[in-house]
């Protein structure tokens, strides 16, 4: 009797049970965390990713509940192919998260700008996350369900939190998902993004030559983060942006939609600059 309540205790746990996700830019950084969560929580995932390595060892990691599919989120033709692959791979698409992105380096002088780099920037941000709105509702509107997650950035309600390209997409990106929300809210389906703060991953210190790209940096961009962050003891991490995520896929979270949810301790809504409580 008690193994059998364990049992059901555990299935309940699985907030996604039966479900299946596709998760762009899954191989590694926040993109691995989500998929690594939904996985425990009982879903099937679709890791999309250009890092063919990354994302191949993760499957082998994680088992036969996952697949790879090689993707540039730039080229429609490839998110079309993904979204195909992971419906008949497993059956269906439940949740689609559009977590590629990338970031132009440090310009503090617009004059300076490299619109090559700009317009890759948004290429990634923009264009690459409208496809996978795209797709992913070729797939849910027939079947009037389905939830769309998007990843967007502090960047996407302030100015002066990063370079000009990235935090134009991350308002782009909040556009999109209030707008798509609004068309698909009459098939049944959610539309949705998370704006965390800074974050410890690999694209934090991209900018960097890759000799530069080392622990005691990351240290240093951990610190620097931390002195203008208002919730302070605690450091902000990629679980902790999986599990907003995992919130907004699940059944839990059935009635939000068009939202922005701000995974940044308070940083956005308050400010510290008069030193009122500091």
């Amino acid at each position: 009797m008690e193994s059998n309540r364990s049992a059901l205790s555990s299935l309940s746990a699985q907030r996604l049970a039966g479900k299946v996700a596709l998760v762009t830019g899954g191989a590694s950084g926040i993109g691995e965390s989500i998929v690594k969560l939904f996985v425990r929580h009982g879903a099937k995932v679709c890791i999309v990713d250009i890092q063919d390595d990354m994302g191949q060892l993760l499957c082998e990691t994680l088992g036969a509940d996952t697949c790879f599919y090689h993707c540039d989120v730039m080229v429609e033709n490839d998110v079309c192919g993904a979204v195909d692959f992971t419906v008949e791979k497993f059956g269906a698409l439940d949740i689609m998260v559009n977590n590629a992105g990338i970031a132009d380096p440090p310009c503090p002088d617009i004059r300076n700008t490299d619109m090559s780099v700009f317009e890759k920037v948004f290429a990634v941000n923009v264009k690459g996350t409208f496809l996978g709105m795209k797709h992913a509702a070729r797939i849910m509107i027939p079947l009037k369900k389905g939830s769309i997650i998007s990843l967007s950035s502090v960047s996407s309600t302030m100015g002066g939190l990063g370079p000009h390209a990235y935090t134009g997409t991350k308002h782009a990106v909040l556009g999109l998902t209030k707008n798509v929300a609004a068309e698909l809210g009459a098939h049944g389906i959610r539309v949705n993004c998370v704006s965390p703060y800074a974050v410890g991953t690999p694209m934090a210190l991209a900018h960097l030559p890759e000799e530069e790209r080392t622990e005691d940096a990351m240290v240093g961009f951990r610190a620097f983060v931390a002195k203008p962050a208002n919730l302070q003891g605690v450091e902000l991490t990629t679980n902790d942006v999986a599990n907003s995520v995992l919130f907004l896929a699940s059944d839990e979270a059935r009635y939000i939609s068009g939202a922005n949810l701000m995974i940044d301790g308070g940083f956005t809504c308050v400010s510290h600059s008069l030193g009122v409580f500091r």
